[in-house]
């Protein structure tokens, strides 16, 4: 059955139609809030908060063509959404046991994972959003504006700018410092 057709149906208050509709991007969205939120609690809220958004307004979808998109943008402002509501809020910690394993990222080619995690942690959510939109999503900068409601090139300039300064960041992180000498000496 057509993407249409699911909508239509879903429209009428076929549930099983809906489910079908969101199924196959349900990871990819959990993944790309999980990159704007940095919390993945929070990531699930907000894709909960866009499913049940998705579901009161459906009958206002213009062209059911267009789901997918609508559904993303849904989610990311959802996302961006529950970041500004978290700014007005004490910041929350959560503890990881130390006796979790940790494992080194089996691709050698790739900048460490944390290294990465801890650049996007410093970027604000709209650039973040963008990030995982264009990185994660794979979606090209015009359907990246177009979810996001921006001109393409704020979409541009704010893609430019988080990686400018996500390399900043990793550049001064990863730089090592200088190696202690025996007797106290720095070399």
């Amino acid at each position: 059955m057509d993407q249409r057709a699911l909508v239509e149906r879903a429209r009428r208050g076929d549930h099983d139609a809906f489910a079908r509709l969101v199924d196959p991007s349900l990871a990819r969205l959990d993944a790309a809030a999980r990159l704007i939120l940095r919390d993945p609690e929070l990531a699930r809220d907000a894709v909960q908060d866009a499913l049940i958004r998705a579901w009161r307004d459906l009958p206002g979808l213009r062209d059911p063509d267009r789901f997918d998109a609508w559904f993303r943008r849904l989610t990311v402002n959802a996302c961006l959404d529950l970041a500004r509501s978290r700014r007005r809020r004490p910041i929350e910690v959560e503890i990881n046991p130390l006796d979790a394993p940790t494992q080194p990222d089996p691709s050698g080619a790739l900048a460490d994972r944390e290294l990465v995690d801890r650049a996007l942690q410093r970027l604000d959510p709209g650039h973040r959003a963008v990030v995982a939109l264009h990185y994660l999503l794979g979606m090209p900068l015009p359907d990246v504006a177009a979810s996001l409601g921006i001109p393409l090139g704020t979409a541009k300039s704010r893609l430019h700018h988080a990686l400018a300064a996500m390399r900043r960041t990793t550049l001064v992180e990863a730089e090592p410092g200088p190696a202690p000498v025996p007797g106290g000496q720095v070399a």
